[in-house]
């Protein structure tokens, strides 16, 4: 598509589709999709108008196509440097802005860490053991999945979960739903003391620490002790107590949510699987990708050149 005429002169351009298809049923039918966008004449103003997370499912979009048809280096670098285009081509609006200082509009906060964590998922990462059959699944969830589904892969949502109360809970139906408030995905901001619980899409990570409040691990798993929690626990039981109703309300919740109906793991502190709930945590470095703090610094840095 392109624009032949001059927009100097108008607020307002819009654009329409017509899609000629023919039903199951053999019907012929006529599908129109018609958008109006605003015209503005600054740089500032189209990226005050961003969607980061749309932006970021349409790169992973294009990164696994790019896997394919070139290689998953070319893929990696190519979102990277959408990140360093974007925030280069925004800096270069703001007249008054220190060379060696990293800024982006607040549309476009996110997405150093929503590309970060891309990069670090099955479909992209380098340097980690990923069978084939698993990069290529991850893939297909990137160009596939509804983008709020998508975004929840790449980006899960983390809440501590031994201290629910009702303050700030919703109510969905005829029962109380506790909102606890997200965690920053990083290991820093786990504690032994507590329990958390990750929202991944397709799994629900229940991470329960060595030194968990033990009245937590009675009223709502319903073992005495942290010894006792078995390796492999996927449900949890309906204990008559408080704790057990508001946990089982959130989580009936966050599957109703999903169409995916995500499987609880109840993972321990010294489990073998607790690689799977750290896997998540893209905020961390590993042996061959950077900390989310390390990435910022790497991308100032191509910014800076």
């Amino acid at each position: 598509m392109s624009i032949e005429d001059s927009l100097a002169d108008t607020s307002l351009a819009c654009f329409q589709i017509a899609l000629l298809y023919t039903s199951s049923k053999g019907q012929r039918r006529i599908r129109v999709h018609t958008l109006c966008l605003p015209v503005v004449n600054s740089l500032p103003d189209v990226f005050a108008g961003a969607d980061v997370q749309a932006v970021t499912c349409l790169l992973a979009s294009m990164a696994a196509d790019r896997s394919i048809t070139s290689s998953l280096s070319d893929a990696r670098d190519a979102l990277v440097n959408a990140v360093v285009d974007s925030l280069a081509s925004y800096s270069s609006t703001l007249s008054n802005l220190q060379q060696s200082t990293l800024i982006a509009p607040n549309s476009l906060k996110l997405f150093p860490l929503y590309i970060q964590a891309l990069l670090k998922q099955k479909a992209f990462r380098t340097g980690t053991s990923t069978r084939l059959d698993d990069r290529v699944f991850a893939m297909c969830q990137m160009k596939y999945q509804p983008l709020v589904h998508l975004m929840r892969m790449i980006h899960p949502n983390l809440y501590r979960i031994d201290r629910l109360t009702d303050e700030g809970a919703i109510h969905v139906s005829d029962r109380v739903v506790p909102q606890p408030p997200l965690q920053p995905l990083s290991a820093e901001k786990l504690a032994r003391e507590g329990a958390f619980l990750m929202d991944s899409g397709s799994s629900l990570y229940l991470w329960v620490g060595k030194n968990c409040d033990t009245s937590f691990l009675n009223d709502v798993l319903g073992f005495p002790n942290y010894a006792s929690i078995p390796q492999k626990m996927t449900q949890l039981p309906e204990l008559d107590t408080l704790a057990s109703e508001r946990m089982r309300s959130f989580i009936s919740w966050l599957r109703e949510d999903s169409p995916l109906n995500p499987v609880l793991r109840v993972i321990k502190d010294d489990s073998t699987a607790r690689s799977d709930f750290f896997q998540h945590l893209i905020e961390d470095r590993t042996e061959t990708s950077l900390s989310y703090y390390e990435f910022l610094l790497h991308i100032q840095q191509h910014i800076c050149k």
